[in-house]
């Protein structure tokens, strides 16, 4: 059975098709067996526990690992349909900051400290043949379009001189100067106060509908998946064990991970003082994954066949959409 899902609508096209995509740690393997399609005009949001591999999927697809990294030799990344596993580094540097950009987790340390913010804004389009006086228009254009005031006085301003809420608005500006097809935003709010979270993520959205960009946001914040999110990948160990539309997800978590994680945020009709729900156990040793089921040393509904075999990915009954989930006991996550 296929496990990549159907388009969302004729006018929507795929940006980014990633298949088999794997990630090795020298030898060890971290991300396995990634298969996803992200399409124009919608955000897909990639969730789990910190260490499951979410970051390093994402810094695969920009070309960005870590010297002791590299990717699974079935690897297959293409963006707008140009296969991007096996470009060399002069080659991803034509696409980053055009095709596809990245905000990163902390503004902080992802700006220059010793660069005003305009002028590293304006060295994103120089660096692809743009002229100097029409990066500085089309920058103080963009810092206008993500709500930076007085963007002519900020253009000269040095990260320092900026708060949290600003910076993080300036790295948007920067990862969209250049109209990406793909923006990938790794933790984008991790930093900020709830308040500049919110305006931070209206602002992603409104900026999604309006250039029609494609957003891969990487968080394990479920609130920031409602807000911003059409569609969801879980991942666990290395494997995206459920996939589905966000309100789907939500509502009918078809596997027990999801089940656990969703039933671990506190609700509003909880009882004051009430012990908060937690999900048992650890995170696997990456340098020991289980066999089978990665998720069977913690979930209530494992048996011996979780415990041997590695249940694929398959389809489940939805109301709308394309629901998968990797679990061989998907029919009973509502008794957890």
């Amino acid at each position: 059975m296929s496990t990549q899902p159907a388009p969302l609508s004729n006018e929507k096209k795929a940006v980014l098709e990633i298949s088999r995509l794997g990630v090795l740690l020298r030898d060890i393997s971290a991300v396995e067996n990634i298969n996803l399609t992200l399409y124009s005009g919608e955000a897909l949001a990639l969730v789990g526990e910190s260490g499951c591999g979410k970051s390093l999927t994402s810094l695969g697809v920009m070309g960005l690992l870590p010297h002791i990294a590299r990717l699974a030799p079935e690897s297959s990344i293409k963006l707008l349909g140009r296969e991007l596993a096996g470009l060399n580094e002069a080659e991803y540097n034509e696409i980053r900051g055009v095709e596809m950009s990245m905000i990163f987790q902390e503004p902080f340390t992802s700006l220059n400290p010793l660069m005003p913010v305009g002028s590293q804004i304006c060295e994103a389009l120089t660096v692809h043949g743009m002229s100097p006086e029409k990066a500085r228009e089309r920058t103080l254009e963009m810092l206008e379009l993500v709500g930076i005031p007085e963007p002519g006085v900020r253009f000269g301003q040095y990260p320092f001189e900026l708060s949290g809420g600003l910076c993080q608005r300036m790295m948007i500006a920067l990862a969209l100067v250049g109209k990406p097809a793909l923006l990938i935003a790794d933790e984008p709010t991790t930093a900020l106060d709830v308040t500049i979270q919110a305006q931070i993520l209206d602002l992603m959205r409104d900026l999604m509908n309006k250039t029609n960009t494609a957003l891969l946001i990487i968080t394990h914040d479920m609130g920031v998946v409602a807000e911003v999110a059409d569609r969801v990948a879980v991942m666990y160990a290395g494997r995206i064990v459920e996939l589905a539309d966000v309100a789907e997800l939500f509502r009918n978590p078809r596997h027990p991970y999801s089940k656990m994680l969703l039933g671990s945020i506190p609700g509003l009709a909880d009882e004051p003082k009430a012990e908060l729900r937690t999900i048992s156990g650890t995170v696997p040793d990456i340098r020991h994954w289980p066999e089978g089921c990665r998720f069977h040393t913690r979930c209530p509904l494992a048996d011996d066949a979780c415990r041997s075999g590695v249940p694929p990915l398959t389809e489940q009954p939805c109301a709308n959409g394309v629901h998968l989930a990797a679990c061989m006991h998907a029919d009973k996550t509502e008794l957890l």
